[in-house]
């Protein structure tokens, strides 16, 4: 899997990470969507990653992927910043997800 991360989306990754240590997840959530295969892409800041994780290196940050679920991503990525205070997910075939979000789940997050 290879995975670009854009130059305006580093920044904003820099400014939400800012002072924080943790691994960087690309998760595919199905948090509230009733369905494994309806799930979204969310980027997930986390203490301690699994056992069943795939490392993704990148031009930026290495990302951790839960390896049972590289099925729902494609084998070239491009995550970039959108408008507002969300990130894209794109390959050269599709949108993955226009509005990927971005959670810090650290233990000393107030965003859980």
């Amino acid at each position: 899997m290879e995975l670009t991360i854009t130059d305006a989306a580093l920044n904003r990754l820099q400014q939400k990470m800012q002072g924080k240590t943790g691994y960087l997840k690309l998760k595919h959530d199905t948090e509230g969507c009733g369905c494994v295969v309806s799930g979204v892409a969310a980027l997930v800041l986390v203490d301690e990653i699994e056992a069943n994780t795939t490392k993704i290196p990148t031009n930026g940050p290495d990302l951790y992927l839960e390896y049972n679920t590289e099925v729902f991503f494609n084998e070239k990525m491009t995550i970039d910043a959108a408008a507002g205070n969300h990130f894209t997910l794109k390959s050269p075939n599709e949108m993955l997800n226009p509005a990927m979000k971005f959670y810090d789940h650290t233990a000393k997050s107030t965003d859980r």
